[in-house]
Parts: structure tokens; C-alpha cells; sequence
């Protein structure tokens, strides 16, 4: 039997353990004022070097930090040393002006990859003690409940297969569906939702609105906010192909107020007095800023040009131009020039992305067995110099290999146009005669898909002022004229043209003319986005404002062409007019046109027109202050080749079901207009009914009048006849 210990004056140690002195220590606990530390922050992973190597590693800090936007103050940044080792400890101490700079440095350099072996952790100088304060024993966190954010592309599933468009009428923004035979339903409709104008990313996943202090991004079913941008004064926006990335311009340059807010997603010091930025879409953090102006140009000559970026067809870069100098290539996400450094090019003028089309994306996707991605292809074009012609060059890149270049006389201007699918770039090159008196026009093609990039040359006689390229397709249409106004016509006065359509024939291996139309007030081509169908518009006249629906294939897509006339297949379906008309839109799937009158360009009959693909008009809205008017972009498709053509080789059976579905919606359609009527037949009859016994009721109440005598006034008027006899001499 243990005996127990003895105990001084009836005390025992051990029961002095047992007692629990949590509750006496939390309330005697000597606590210390941390706030004057929240502005200090501590960032670990700094790489070990020795002394001499110490202030170029200070400079590569401040240089990335302000670029994360966390820039910090000359002398604000504390590396401790290791004496006896002579090298640093690789933390680093960086005190800001305020907390919630501190917060943001924190947000921005966190997780941040100096080098391949360097990732920094930052963390608050004033957290140090909690974090050597943490419970040892792993408290496994409870699970959160998952919640699904909306799905940006869900009006892609709408059971009837229907577009959307967006309209700005004065303040207000709206949002609908567009059904068949030109009925709408509003989807959404908000006042004041854009302070200037609004923007359809690419592929319709983002509307983009305008606002005094910057851009914002809306999507999903229920059209919450996704992205918002900070750009004061923010006038013009473009998007990336792939809606990854953003550049944003003002006409004010960018000014940083003191003590102002620091993070990867504002302006910094480094941005002040740029004014155009490149964002990342996802994060919305800035990835790099540059001035209006470009390098050698004359400010007094300097003139605006948009967009002043110009992406890549995959995403991956984006390029500035100096004119007469060279083109400058970004690397995304990190923005850093290609190779650290620019493609020299003497007097250069312009240039131009081949854009990607469905081929390149499956080669990319690895879609097509055994081929890899074509590399980006550079189309640029340099002028005339003293005893050198003009040449316009194509090249690939990164590699800046030359592909094929091809050189040019007497050349006044010249325009680059990209077939939209990449398999064509055509060269619209003015030229002038040898007196310099008058103009004329080369047509450069160069097929892009083919060995060593064939090149055919059209020489048209006229001026070109448009051209244009069959989406998807192998046509193009160009507008000429010959009228001795144009260049310099009197208000009132319409410039004569002809249209003139050209077709690829494979079996040659150039381009025939298919038809030409003489005697037209046309100045616009639209091209229907899946090709074949077009309209050819008056645009900015005072006086003409027709517009003409034509089809390129009326017989059929498999009707054999005739050899005699090529263009016999090409058909007038429609002439029609819109009176104002300033703009004009087809919806994504080649079905439906719009036309719009627009208040900023004038104040007559404003609105917009509903057509469909034949010319036929659907439905005309004319809104006071009505502003704009876009159709929702497609994606592209997510069905494969094979998913394709399976769906072609059935298309008879979806046809009949698509008929039935019409034949019930029409029956809908009707059967809820006869009920509309009967419903206010009923109406009218109840409230006819009502009244009628309203009357009864009050002639009931009325006294007995029948008796009483009626009086009755009369009138009389009095006549005077009055002769005068004249007598003559």
C-alpha cells in the first residue's frame, strides 16, 4: 500500500499541478500594441548571395516588385546579414507608407517565382508571433460546401437554338432573345448600366461596359459582375481572340495620387502618364502599360489609330508597331519583348497577324493526327525609298524566318486583308501612273496554304474602295469606281461603283471573275458569317440608303456552275431601304440581318430593322435616342469533324422535326392571339354590360320630368327690303 507523501502545514505539491491557471493568465496577460508593425512586411525565399553581389540583387527586387505593383520607397527595404558567413539570410524586411499598401504588396508577391529555384512567401511582420504561437496538434479543417459558379456560356443551350442582341437606347441597356418572324423577349434590362457605349468579347462570353473609373465584364445567366478594371477615363477596349487578355485606352494619362492603393491589379508609379494598358482577363492584374504616341512619330502630325496592339491569332503575342522603325513583340502573360528585342525594319508602315483559323486550332489541339501548328505568320509592307521598290514580306514567328516577299512599283498605299480563316492575304496595293494624275489598283493574293506561298497579281483599272473576303470561303467581292467625283464630292452627291465578284478555280490556280454589276450607289459590303449570302449597302449618304440582298449559290450548293456565265448562280433576292441607316450586322448564324439608325450620327428615325437572310423585313422598332445595336457572338463549335458530318448526313430527319416545332410554334402563336381577342371580346362585353346597367340604374333615380312643360324660345329675325332708283340723264 503506497503511503503518501507528507505535507508541509496540510499543503501537498502535487495538487498545486493539478490546478488550471489558463483562465488568471489570459486575464493578467500583458498585451502589446502591434498596429505600428501591420505596415511591415516580411518576404522569405529571397535568394543567399555574397556581399558583392548585394546591391544588384536589391535593384533586380525593386525592379520586379514594381512591376507586381508593389513598389516600395528608396531605403524602405531592410536585408539582414549573416556576419560571420558574409551573405544574407534570404528574408527581407519592407516597411510601406500604409496597411493597406502593405496588404496589397503582400496579395501581389506572394507565390511569385523570382527564378526557377526562388518562390517568395509574404507574410505580415506583426503575424510572426501567431505563426510561433500555433497549436502543434493538426486540427484537420472542417470541409466548405461547394457552390457552383454560373456557367458564362449558358445561353448557348437555349432549346430553340435562338441569338441574343444587345440595345442602348439613351440610358438604358437591354438584353434579348431573338425568336422567329422577328419577335424578341428581354432577357435583361438595367438603366444606367454603361456610361458611354457597350462591347461583345469575341466569342460572346463577356459584355464589357464603360464607366468613368474603368471597364466592367458581365456574364451568366443572371448577368453578375465577372471582371472589373480600373481605367479612369477608359474610352476604347480590345479584346484578345481567345477573351484572354484585354487592352484598355484613355485620352487622359494615367496619374497616380499620393498614398494611393498599391497591387497587381491597379497602376503603380512606373504607369504614370502611359495610357494604354494590356490586362489579364482571368486575374485582372496589369501586365504592362505604354504612352499613346509612338517612338518617331511627329506629335504634331501624330494620328490616332486603334487598336494599338495587335494579338496574335493563338494568344500568345502581341506587338506594337513604330512606324518607319519597327515592331515590337510581347511575350504573354509576362509581357517581356521577344528575345529582348524588337524586328528592325527600315520606313516599315504597317502590319498585320494571320489570324487562325478552325485548321490551326485542331492542329493545335492535336485534333489532326501527325500535323503540329503552323508557327504565327507577320505580314508587313515597307514604301518606296530613292532606288528601292516597295516589298511586301511575310514571316514566321519566334523563328523570324522570311517566307516569301514579294516586291512593288508606283505605289501610293497599301492595305493588308486576311482571308478570316487564314488560307488567303490579299495586298490591296494603289498605285499611280508615272505622271502621278491618276490612280490605280493591284490585287496581291498570296494563298497561304500552299508551297512556297503562290502569289497572283489583279490589275484593276479603277480605284478600290472596298474589299472584302467570303467568310469561310474562296470568294471576294471588291467595290470600284471610276466617277470623276469621287475624292471630292459635293455634299448630296452619291459616287457611282460597280460590284464585282471573284472565285478561286482550283483547276487553274487563280482567281476568275465570276460577275460584274454596273451602275450601283453601293459603297458597303456585309458578308454573311457562314458565307454565300451578302448585302451591298449605301452607307453615309445624305440621300440613298438602299440596301441589297444577294445570294452567290440561288440553285443550291451543289449545283454545278455554268462555264459560259460563272455568275449564273448569282441572284438579286431583295431591295429594300432603311432611311438613316448607319449600321449594319448579321447575327451569328448567318440567318438574320440587322440594320440600325444610331443617334450619335444623326437624329432621324432612329432605331433598328430586323431582315432575314432574303431580304424580307421582320420587324422595325423606331426608338427615340436609340444608340447601338450588336449581336451576341458564337463561340466555335465544340462539335468534331466527324460530329459534323453525321449531323449533315441526317440533317433530313432534324429538318422534320425543326418543321414540326415551327408548325406547333405557329399554332402556339395563333391559338394565344385568338385567345388574346376573345379575352378582350369578353372585356368589352362585360364592361358594355356594366354600363348599361349603371344607366338604367341612374335614369331610375332621376324625377318625373315627362309632365313638365318645355320651354322654348324663339327667334325672329326681322328683314328690310330697301330699292334705290337711280335716275340717269
Amino acid at each position: 500500500m503506497p503511503v503518501p507523501e507528507p505535507s508541509v502545514n496540510g499543503y501537498h505539491h502535487d495538487a498545486d499541478e493539478d490546478i488550471d491557471y489558463t483562465d488568471i493568465d489570459e486575464k493578467y496577460a500583458v498585451h502589446y500594441d502591434e498596429s505600428f508593425l501591420d505596415n511591415i512586411i516580411v518576404v522569405d525565399g529571397i535568394p543567399i548571395v555574397k556581399a558583392e553581389r548585394k546591391e544588384r540583387l536589391v535593384t533586380k527586387l525593386g525592379q520586379d516588385f514594381n512591376r507586381l505593383g508593389a513598389s516600395f520607397k528608396p531605403g524602405s527595404l531592410h536585408m539582414p546579414w549573416d556576419d560571420e558567413n558574409g551573405q544574407n539570410r534570404g528574408y527581407v524586411f519592407i516597411e510601406y507608407p500604409t496597411v493597406d499598401q502593405a496588404n496589397s504588396a503582400i496579395a501581389a508577391i506572394h507565390g511569385y517565382r523570382f527564378d526557377k529555384n526562388h518562390a517568395f512567401a509574404a507574410n505580415r511582420f506583426a503575424d510572426i508571433e501567431k505563426f510561433t504561437n500555433m497549436e502543434e496538434t493538426y486540427v484537420e479543417p472542417g470541409q466548405e460546401e461547394f457552390k457552383a459558379r454560373e456557367h458564362l456560356r449558358a445561353w448557348l443551350g437555349d432549346p430553340q437554338g435562338r441569338d441574343q442582341y444587345v440595345i442602348l437606347r439613351g440610358d438604358d441597356l437591354q438584353v434579348f432573345w431573338n425568336g422567329r418572324n422577328g419577335s424578341s423577349a428581354l432577357v435583361i434590362g438595367r438603366p444606367r448600366w454603361t456610361e458611354s457605349y457597350v462591347a461583345w468579347s469575341p466569342a460572346g462570353t463577356f459584355m464589357a461596359t464603360f464607366h468613368i473609373q474603368g471597364v466592367q465584364f458581365w456574364g451568366g445567366p443572371s448577368w453578375t459582375r465577372v471582371r472589373r478594371l480600373v481605367h479612369p477615363h477608359v474610352k476604347l477596349l480590345d479584346f484578345s481572340p481567345g477573351e484572354n487578355y484585354v487592352v484598355t485606352w484613355s485620352n487622359e494619362p494615367i496619374q497616380i495620387p499620393e498614398n494611393a492603393r498599391t497591387g497587381p491589379d491597379i497602376f503603380s508609379s512606373d504607369d504614370e502618364g502611359n495610357s494604354v494598358a494590356v490586362w489579364d482577363l482571368k486575374s485582372g492584374f496589369v501586365l504592362r502599360t505604354f504612352p499613346s504616341g509612338q517612338q518617331g512619330e511627329d506629335s504634331a502630325t501624330k494620328k490616332m489609330v486603334w487598336p494599338m496592339l495587335k494579338w496574335s491569332g493563338d494568344d500568345r503575342y502581341v506587338a506594337r508597331i513604330q512606324p518607319g522603325q519597327q515592331i515590337s513583340v510581347y511575350e504573354l502573360p509576362g509581357m517581356h519583348l521577344v528575345d529582348k528585342k524588337s524586328i528592325k525594319i527600315e520606313g516599315m508602315q504597317d502590319f498585320e497577324w494571320c489570324p487562325w483559323g478552325d485548321r490551326d486550332r485542331d492542329d493545335q489541339d492535336g485534333k489532326t493526327k501527325g500535323k503540329r501548328a503552323r508557327e504565327n505568320i507577320l505580314a508587313y509592307w515597307t514604301p518606296e525609298v530613292v532606288n528601292q521598290p516597295a516589298r511586301v514580306t511575310l514571316m514566321s514567328f519566334p523563328s523570324r524566318t522570311q517566307l516569301r516577299s514579294k516586291n512593288l512599283f508606283n505605289v501610293s498605299d497599301c492595305k493588308l486583308h486576311w482571308q478570316n480563316q487564314g488560307d488567303f492575304l490579299c495586298v490591296k496595293v494603289d498605285r499611280h501612273t508615272r505622271t502621278k494624275k491618276s490612280l490605280y489598283c493591284n490585287l496581291e493574293i498570296f494563298r497561304m496554304r500552299e508551297k512556297d506561298f503562290p502569289v497572283e497579281v489583279l490589275e484593276i483599272k479603277d480605284a478600290v474602295i472596298s474589299f472584302t473576303w467570303e467568310p469561310r470561303g474562296e470568294r471576294f467581292c471588291i467595290i470600284t469606281t471610276n466617277d470623276p467625283n469621287f475624292g471630292n464630292a459635293a455634299p448630296g452627291i452619291t459616287i457611282k461603283t460597280a460590284i464585282h465578284f471573284y472565285q478561286l478555280e482550283r483547276t487553274k490556280g487563280d482567281f476568275r471573275l465570276l460577275k460584274t454589276i454596273e451602275n450601283k450607289t453601293s459603297n458597303s459590303v456585309f458578308w454573311s458569317p457562314k458565307g454565300r449570302h451578302v448585302v451591298l449597302a449605301t452607307m453615309g449618304s445624305q440621300s440613298k440608303f438602299d440596301m441589297e440582298f444577294w445570294d452567290l449559290d440561288f440553285t443550291g450548293d451543289d449545283a454545278p456552275r455554268s462555264d459560259k456565265d460563272p455568275g449564273a448562280n448569282i441572284q438579286l433576292l431583295n431591295t429594300t431601304e432603311h432611311y438613316g441607316v448607319t449600321d449594319i450586322e448579321w447575327d451569328p448564324s448567318g440567318r438574320f440581318v440587322a440594320s440600325s439608325a444610331s443617334a450619335w450620327r444623326h437624329t432621324l428615325e432612329n432605331g433598328y430593322a430586323l431582315w432575314d437572310f432574303r431580304g424580307q423585313e421582320l420587324s422595325k422598332q423606331v426608338l427615340d435616342r436609340f444608340k447601338q445595336f450588336l449581336w451576341r457572338p458564337r463561340p466555335r463549335t465544340l462539335l468534331s469533324k466527324d460530329q459534323q458530318r453525321e449531323i449533315r448526313k441526317k440533317l433530313r430527319e432534324y429538318s422534320k422535326q425543326f418543321d414540326e416545332e415551327d408548325a406547333a410554334e405557329e399554332s402556339t402563336v395563333s391559338a394565344e392571339l385568338i385567345a388574346s381577342r376573345r379575352r378582350l371580346i369578353d372585356e368589352w362585353n362585360a364592361w358594355r354590360i356594366k354600363v348599361k346597367r349603371e344607366l338604367k340604374e341612374e335614369k331610375g333615380k332621376r324625377p318625373q320630368q315627362r309632365h313638365l312643360q318645355e320651354k322654348v324660345e324663339e327667334y325672329v329675325d326681322e328683314i328690310i327690303e330697301e330699292t334705290i332708283e337711280e335716275v340717269l340723264e
